[in-house]
């Protein structure tokens, strides 16, 4: 079992930044692709980006591409999503969970991590 603690969140204006991490349990790490979500209010959770275990492949969801940069540390077990240029709508509780292969489904995660809030003020 993996047990995965995401911090980082927080309030930041249109066009600030912030960075998200999540920390994994467990000494297989790298055998796991790491993904983050998000989920606004009433709406789905909705698929962000995705990396591969050993870091070597990235997606990312159209709506944050050239603004978010998903990275991993294996030697720490702690992932990343650098989140820049930050808009009121990226605003929802943001979730990294893992998979053993990278790809964009909920379902497809196995681990979740308890979520962090990012709201961005206009």
């Amino acid at each position: 079992q993996v047990q995965l603690i995401e911090s980082g969140g927080g309030l930041v204006q249109a066009g600030g930044s912030l960075r998200l991490s999540c920390a994994a349990s467990g000494r297989t790490f790298s055998k796991y692709a790491m993904g983050w979500f998000r989920q606004a209010p009433g709406k789905e959770r909705e698929f962000v980006a995705a990396v591969s275990g050993l870091g070597l492949s990235t997606d990312y969801a159209d709506s944050v591409k050239g603004r978010f940069t998903i990275s991993r540390n294996n030697a720490k077990n702690t992932a990343y999503l650098q989140m820049n240029s930050l808009k009121p709508e990226d605003t929802a509780v943001y979730y990294c969970a893992v998979s053993l292969r990278i790809h964009r489904m909920v379902s497809g995660y196995d681990y979740w991590g308890q979520g962090t809030q990012v709201t961005v003020s206009s």
